[in-house]
């Protein structure tokens, strides 16, 4: 049966964040993820993972200024001591949430810079964070992304993705395959899958066109859902998708698409 996790940086947003933990245990999602917990206490999201029996499996490291439109810092190489910086706090975030998997965003490009450069530094990075990432027994993941959402995003596609994680050597370093994503940039969702599936510790999902719930565009998830059960996917798929209306009432494709 495949696990799903709200994710509540997209869903309930008609709720302030903290609340959105009550939303989705009322929902039925017995665990969450989200972009980034740093913001509000760590201590005050573990109180509320805790009275609704949630799992955290997911949040990012620091991806540099969010709000300004900075995608992550990774590949910068003007910001490294900050991606260091960043590193020790997800852990601390980690610690005390209990998640076990961290993401990093690679970033966009920025003008004027060399793009061996940009490969070298995020390669480092990756070596730097995994290793301290171990320390702590947790997984590093990467996430290729769209170019279409995010123009210029550094790390877009799968094939990139897992030369890079061939290159950096960890084994605590993983692939987290955004169905979405990997839609828009290069489609052949099953077969890509089945050829990295042991190098895939996290999925996610929106549909296409619009990033709405599945079942809303072009993405036949009834078989996928299908497949991911046939091969043998443990882990967790996050809902990382915009709901068409509210959240609740676009809930109807966990029993609807999923058979």
């Amino acid at each position: 049966m495949i696990r799903f996790a709200a994710n509540l940086t997209m869903l309930f947003t008609e709720f302030p964040f903290i609340d959105r933990f009550e939303q989705a245990s009322k929902a039925g999602f017995m665990a969450v993820e989200f972009l980034f917990p740093y913001g509000i206490p760590a201590e005050e999201i573990k109180a509320k993972l805790d009275q609704y029996h949630l799992k955290l499996v997911l949040h990012n490291l620091p991806a540099g200024n969010w709000d300004g439109g900075e995608r992550g810092i990774a590949c910068l190489p003007d910001r490294v001591e900050e991606f260091k910086a960043g590193v020790a706090e997800a852990i601390r975030y980690a610690g005390v949430l209990g998640v076990d998997q961290l993401n990093c965003l690679a970033g966009k490009v920025p003008p004027g810079v060399d793009h061996k450069l940009l490969h070298q530094t995020f390669v480092n990075n990756l070596r730097f964070a995994a290793a301290e990432l171990k320390k702590n027994h947790l997984k590093l993941l990467v996430e290729p992304i769209n170019q279409y959402d995010i123009p210029g995003f550094y790390l877009c596609s799968t094939q990139q993705a897992i030369s890079i994680l061939d290159e950096v050597g960890a084994d605590n370093l993983f692939l987290q395959y955004d169905i979405y994503h990997a839609q828009r940039m290069e489609g052949e969702l099953a077969n890509t899958i089945t050829k990295y599936f042991h190098r895939i510790a996290h999925m996610q999902l929106a549909d296409n066109p619009g990033r709405n719930e599945p079942g809303t565009g072009e993405i036949n998830y009834p078989y996928l859902f299908r497949f991911l059960e046939k091969i043998g996917y443990t882990g967790w798929v996050g809902c990382e998708y915009k709901p068409a209306s509210d959240t609740f009432s676009g809930l109807g494709w966990m029993t609807e698409q999923i058979r």
